[in-house]
């Protein structure tokens, strides 16, 4: 068995560089996007033992020489980056310098091994964070991989890498965040925290705000007030490029090009990431979604439910930490929508942070560890056993062969019960603190009574009843 190696990148600021914190750049590892990285930072990265490559890069021509190296079981290597430009303050001396880092990549980034962060096993960087995969590797003898990428037929491979000067255990840190349109509010002061590796489930009733919640902690829209944390990074204008790096939006709209193929779609998106010679992530895209056998048809001649399965496939493609996903099984057939659950399963157990906006209130109880309920304002939030309990007393649902002859009476004399009353269908709904204690004297007392007994069990509260109970109470409900 297999344990990861460590690779340890740290930036210097550079003889000539005196911004404090620098433009972002982008760590690309065996030629994959995997994290970014600014001045007087150090970020950890989980790979396994193998041979890769490593490069730096700040814009698509200034890229850092490409550094190949061996990793072993347990074993940490090291790396220090700097900028080497003289940062030329002439329009045409900082041309020229461009053209010659096209050719000559080492004029720009410096990237040198460092053994003074490799040989220091007890090494804790107080500014990074790694979050590795909680998997075991299936096939030892399979080509060496960085550990954010899994290369499995069902899934797509997933990121696992958290924001470098993060410290925060959460995916999502939101705090009294709200936002405003003139004079109308969205959403306002909402409170929150998902964990990794979490399905958050965001229940709420049309124009509830839920959709412009996704929309500001994705960077595509600026909020109000409040601040929130996402894959570690804060919130705000400057670091959008940063957090798009690190999440994936898919909205109940797929937005596709239909006049491409399936195949063309996804190369075509996995450019816009970054992503070069990406072909093996498409194929492992669309087998997690069951597609790869319609990879050469058009989107246009799909049906709305196989588009859905395409744009799943897209978001997956840029292994995103935190996945958005807006109503992801509409319009699905009861087949293709249990093939998306397991998928969002499979994400879950590998580490993604799954962020489920949906309006099928089983779905949430059979998917989310935990669902938040909204109406512009956060009504709740925990998991769907923990708010059956807060809202509804516990009672016991009892159904007998013939109507009691005093119910009302035989009732009174049972200790545990603490009401009772007949429902439509004509069973007895009883009230009670504890029903293991209450179920066996409840039953006694009936068959001392006379009564055939055909049922007694505990009533179940859905999902839906709560988020119904939650929300009969609002005066006005936004609709859009």
């Amino acid at each position: 068995m297999t344990h990861p190696a460590t690779l340890r990148i740290a930036r210097r600021r550079g003889k000539m560089n005196t911004s404090r914190r620098g433009r972002a750049w982008s760590v690309l590892l065996d030629g994959i996007n995997v994290g970014s990285i600014v001045n007087e930072q150090t970020l950890d990265l989980s790979m396994e033992p193998g041979r890769h490559t490593l490069r730096l890069r700040s814009t698509r021509y200034l890229l850092s020489p490409e550094q190949s190296f061996d990793a072993f079981d347990d074993q940490t290597l090291g790396y220090v980056c700097e900028p080497r430009s003289l940062s030329p303050i002439i329009f045409t001396r900082w041309l020229v310098w461009l053209l010659i880092s096209m050719v000559n990549h080492n004029l720009w980034i410096s990237l040198q091994p460092d053994d003074n962060l490799s040989v220091d096993p007890t090494y804790e960087s107080a500014r990074t964070r790694s979050i590795t995969p909680s998997h075991s590797r299936a096939d030892e003898t399979a080509p060496p991989a960085a550990a954010v990428l899994v290369h499995d037929t069902r899934a797509a491979p997933v990121a696992h890498v958290a924001a470098a000067g993060s410290t925060t255990e959460f995916a999502l840190e939101v705090k009294d965040l709200s936002k405003r349109f003139g004079e109308r509010t969205a959403f306002s002061e909402v409170s929150f925290n998902v964990g990794y590796g979490e399905v958050f489930g965001f229940l709420g009733p049309n124009g509830a705000g839920k959709t412009t919640t996704v929309r500001t902690l994705g960077t595509l829209i600026a909020p109000t007030s409040g601040s929130a944390l996402v894959a570690g990074i804060p919130l705000s204008p400057e670091n959008g490029v940063e957090i798009r790096q690190r999440i994936a939006i898919m909205p109940e709209s797929p937005g596709l090009y239909l006049r491409l193929s399936v195949a063309e779609n996804l190369k075509y998106f996995a450019g816009l990431y970054g992503l070069h010679h990406a072909e093996k992530r498409i194929d492992d895209a669309l087998a997690a979604v069951n597609l790869l056998d319609r990879a050469s048809d058009l989107c246009g001649g799909l049906s709305k439910g196989l588009r859905q399965r395409v744009g799943l496939a897209r978001t997956l493609l840029s292994d995103p930490a935190i996945m958005f996903l807006d109503e992801p099984t509409a319009g699905l057939d009861p087949v293709a929508s249990l093939e998306v659950h397991n998928l969002i399963i499979g994400l879950r157990q590998k580490g993604v942070t799954i962020f489920l906006t949906t309006h099928r209130l089983d779905e949430a109880e059979k998917l989310c560890d935990r669902v938040a309920i909204m109406n512009t304002k956060l009504r709740t939030v925990g998991r769907p056993s923990e708010l059956r309990d807060q809202l509804f007393s516990r009672s016991l649902v009892v159904r007998t062969l013939a109507t009691l002859r005093d119910p009302k009476e035989l009732f009174s004399r049972i200790p545990a019960i603490d009401d009772w009353r007949v429902d439509d269908s004509g069973a007895y709904v009883l009230t009670v603190s504890d029903p293991k204690v209450a179920a066996p004297e409840i039953a006694r007392a009936l068959v001392g009574d006379g009564a055939d007994i055909l049922f007694i069990g505990e009533s179940q509260h859905s999902l839906e009843d709560v988020y119904l109970e939650l929300i009969a109470d609002d005066v006005q409900v936004r609709r859009s």
